[in-house]
């Protein structure tokens, strides 16, 4: 029999449901391999010609190891006005705000495992950078910052690279969890994300790896399998509080998260995305900074999209165990 577990962060049930996974489901086709320059890749080195004017580069001067630029195809873009007009039940706006790619790599096949640690750590501090930058923006409500690798994670290209997105409005899965880490401090004067974190670590099972100011987890009520949440153990609202001492150990345990879900999991695409407190709301004790890692090994069905919950066949017990294995094989860099 199955479980349904809640999830104290959004106060949503999913349903762990582990002997599903013995169910027919279409092979994963293996990875293609992918060269390290492509002549047509826009964010290859010799084609920033291809893109719009970049933003920020490191280093600054001479042969790029990371770009920053705006999407080509913005969701947003900066300029109109956020003034709402038309009926109370057909509002609307300029779509105004930001969209920033973060080109990760001069090398079209380079991935986040692969890089050294100072790397990983130069493409944080960029993260960083630019979401301090756009969140001091005027107008700005939240800037949501994720990485898609894979095309079952929705990627256009496959260049390393991620993407910032700042909006005029809280989009409503930040607002949500905002509503409940609030509520949940009105009630109780702590953190849920901290308390979250201090369960887990008693408890251990779900525990993936730790470092002195982090801890890597497969939270009590994963939504996909080995789902993996990274969050500071102290109390950190926003992504914004991210100082440079901390860089180092944040892209070491990420660099070991994805190596662990590369070998644990058999390779599957993922969507990365950085949760934090909403831009004026970064200094109140509610919230926590965290990072997701949602791999895509399954498709939402008719179930998942008539319902709104989520079914996991990996308990993230077994999860965090196949990734602690998996760690021990990830090389050191």
């Amino acid at each position: 029999m199955g479980t349904l577990r809640q999830d104290a962060t959004t106060n949503e049930w999913v349903i762990l449901a582990p002997e599903r996974a013995g169910r027919p489901v279409p092979a994963t086709p293996a990875r293609a391999p992918v060269p390290s320059h492509e002549p047509a890749c826009p964010f290859c080195q010799g084609n920033e010609h291809l893109t719009p004017p970049e933003i920020a580069r490191s280093p600054a001067s001479g042969p790029w190891e990371l770009r920053v630029v705006p999407n080509r195809y913005p969701a947003l873009a900066p300029g109109g006005t956020t003034d709402r007009h038309g009926e109370p039940l057909a509002r609307e706006m300029d779509g105004v705000g930001f969209h920033e790619v973060v080109i990760e790599s001069p090398l079209h096949d380079e991935r986040t495992d692969d890089m050294t640690t100072d790397r990983v750590a130069a493409v944080l501090a960029t993260w960083r950078d630019r979401y301090r930058a756009l969140a001091a923006e005027p107008g700005v409500k939240a800037v949501v910052l994720f990485k898609n690798f894979g095309e079952r994670a929705g990627t256009s290209l496959v260049h390393p690279h991620s993407q910032i997105l700042a909006t005029p409005v809280i989009p409503p899965d930040a607002l949500h969890r905002y509503a409940v880490a609030t509520r949940y401090f009105d009630d109780t004067g702590r953190c849920v994300y901290l308390d979250v974190i201090e369960r887990e670590l008693r408890a251990g099972e779900r525990v993936v790896a730790e470092r002195a100011g982090l801890v890597a987890v497969a939270p009590f009520a994963s939504g996909v399998p080995f789902e993996t949440w990274i969050a500071p153990r102290s109390k950190r609202p926003s992504f914004a509080s991210v100082g440079d001492d901390d860089l180092p150990e944040l892209a070491d345990l990420l660099r070991d998260v994805l190596g662990g879900l590369r070998r644990a999991a058999g390779d599957p695409d993922y969507n990365l995305v950085i949760h934090s407190a909403p831009a004026g709301e970064e200094s109140k004790p509610f919230f926590l900074w965290h990072l997701r890692v949602l791999p895509r090994m399954v498709t939402p069905a008719g179930f998942e999209l008539g319902s709104g919950m989520s079914i996991n066949t990996v308990a993230p017990e077994s999860a965090a165990r196949l990734l602690r294995e998996a760690l021990a094989r990830v090389p050191v860099r």
